[in-house]
């Protein structure tokens, strides 16, 4: 009787509000999800690097609302002083507030920061989903695809990989899509509220990375591209305009409040840090097309062609649909499509997509480990791809033969979209190492593999399960990597590696970033390998 109420009342409720009940349920598998999967990867290159820098901020802020704290309680260690510090000019909206739970948490276990650090990074990225839902809902004016565009960026391997740990790229990608909801509710109903609640957006956007200024740039062209087209009412016209000057300032003031190393010389420390990335200062190497290229001879197709390996093909398929179509319209219709408001939203879907590129062409930028520089673009190119599904869609049912070819690619979409999960699963921990189409030879000959370095978890968990030796003597490339994944491991198992320890036996980890030749065998005999989707990301060999 009971669960036939139950049955009765959720049946009821999910007819009666379907949109409520299957976005709310949707984010809770998401988050639940989350929840299961964020103890499982290991801690890449840039990790305690960013920790480092939150923590020389919090130092900063701490000291100056808190000092006699500081120094009595011995807070922040030998964390750095900001003045001098090298990153210094980092965004720290997302580090600081990590390093300060740190600190009020008393977290002694490197385990316990990085675990906590992981589900916030997660935490962060569903965050992005959500705003990029409300994007699509609202260009689509359908819940249904919104959830669908969303689920996307969620079903992208990479991106759900780097969605645990990675606190740079996820982390701005998410706030620029953020900043980009934010915008589109502005343009929709102009008003001051709107206004400041965008400035407020823009500013997390550049507080993570500077890089969030083309948000201002955005939002200045989109106002101005709605006062001309939009044809508001003199009263709206007020509005849009009243909400320019409430943005820049919310967004100043904003912007200098969350950025520590902005506030002792704002103008002068935001110009230095604009000019340090226009200046990055890593020069290196990477593995493109087959051979090792300095990061300042990069050709000019190095993103793009990261793009097209590294996305799923019926995701490229529908993006390239959604661009001609939007030509096409504009070319058709003239200035009649931008009087309408998707045409306009499909204007900023697609400068907000090829700006960022066009200018790391431009300007020669240095970018490296693929295309993780310009990820904050992907979610304008699923718009994009949700605009061609949809005008796929939609010519199925005015036309016959648009009936077999959307059938066509809708069932070569949904095939690869469940091959992918598949694979994903297969591939798990290991999702950062997805290619879409290339053979794993190919991918192994021409492409860097595991860059982020989260495949030494995996070999140094092998090496405890399958060697009971009090201790083991590990090495590798860079020492570095075996530290930064053996914090996150439990501090028992920790404790019995010794990395550069001496002694005959010797395990030698090996990934294959810069290096995608085999190792010698003056290193030792191949024992076992991290092979996700096929493709060799580590190798661990013995010596002894």
């Amino acid at each position: 009787m009971l669960l036939s109420r139950l049955r009765d009342f959720l049946r009821g409720y999910v007819s009666a509000n379907p949109r409520g009940f299957y976005v709310r349920a949707y984010f809770v598998v998401l988050l639940l999800l989350g929840l299961g999967l964020y103890q499982d990867y290991g801690v890449s290159w840039d990790e305690p690097v960013d920790r480092l820098n939150g923590m020389v901020s919090a130092k900063y802020v701490a000291s100056l609302v808190a000092p006699d704290l500081v120094s009595e309680h011995g807070l922040f260690g030998d964390t750095p002083d900001i003045h001098g510090y090298l990153e210094n000019d980092h965004g720290v909206f997302f580090e600081m507030p990590l390093a300060l739970l740190d600190q009020s948490l008393q977290l002694e276990d490197s385990r316990t920061y990085f675990l906590l650090r992981h589900f916030a990074v997660f935490l962060v990225f569903t965050l992005g989903v959500w705003a990029l839902y409300n994007l699509g809902r609202i260009r689509f004016s359908s819940w249904r695809w919104g959830l669908i565009v969303s689920a996307l960026l969620v079903l992208s391997p990479r991106f759900f990989a780097e969605a645990f740990y990675n606190g740079k790229d996820i982390v701005f990608l998410a706030f620029f899509t953020l900043g980009a909801y934010t915008l589109v509710r502005l343009l929709q109903r102009p008003s001051l509220g709107r206004a400041a609640v965008h400035g407020l957006a823009t500013a997390a956007a550049v507080d993570v990375r500077i890089l969030g200024v083309l948000l201002v740039a955005m939002t200045l062209g989109m106002l101005l591209l709605e006062a001309v087209f939009g044809s508001p009412a003199p009263r709206e016209r007020g509005r849009l305009a009243l909400a320019v000057p409430v943005f820049l300032v919310v967004a100043v003031l904003g912007i200098v409040a969350g950025w520590p190393y902005l506030w002792e010389a704002p103008v002068e420390n935001f110009l230095t840090a604009f000019d340090n990335m226009k200046k990055f200062r890593w020069i290196g190497e990477v593995v493109y097309l087959g051979r090792r290229v300095g990061t300042l001879e990069l050709p000019w197709h190095y993103a793009p062609v990261w793009i097209i390996v590294t996305t799923p093909v019926a995701y490229t398929v529908g993006f390239v649909l959604g661009v001609l179509g939007m030509l096409y319209a504009l070319v058709r219709r003239n200035l009649a499509y931008l009087r309408t408001f998707e045409g306009r939203l499909d204007v900023l879907f697609l400068g907000w997509f090829s700006l960022p590129i066009i200018m790391i062409i431009v300007l020669e930028s240095v970018i490296y480990d693929g295309w993780r520089h310009l990820y904050f673009v992907y979610p304008a190119m699923l718009l994009l791809a949700g605009r061609g599904a949809v005008a796929l869609w939609r010519a199925s049912r005015q036309h016959r033969w648009g009936r077999p070819v959307a059938l066509g690619l809708a069932l070569g979409a949904g095939g690869e979209m469940a091959y992918t999960v598949a694979r994903m699963v297969q591939a798990h921990p290991q999702q950062q190492v997805y290619f879409s189409f290339l053979a794993p030879s190919q991918a192994e000959q021409l492409f860097e593999r595991d860059y982020w370095g989260l495949s030494y978890r995996q070999g140094l968990e092998w090496i405890l399960q399958h060697d009971d030796a009090p201790v083991l003597n590990v090495t590798a490339q860079n020492g570095g990597l075996i530290e930064n994944n053996l914090a996150i491991m439990k501090p028992e198992d920790r404790a019995r590696f010794r990395v550069g320890g001496p002694g005959k036996e010797q395990y030698f980890l090996g990934a294959y970033r810069t290096h995608p030749e085999p190792y010698p065998d003056s290193l030792g005999k191949e024992v076992y390998t991290v092979r996700p989707y096929g493709i060799k990301a580590l190798s661990v060999l013995y010596r002894w």
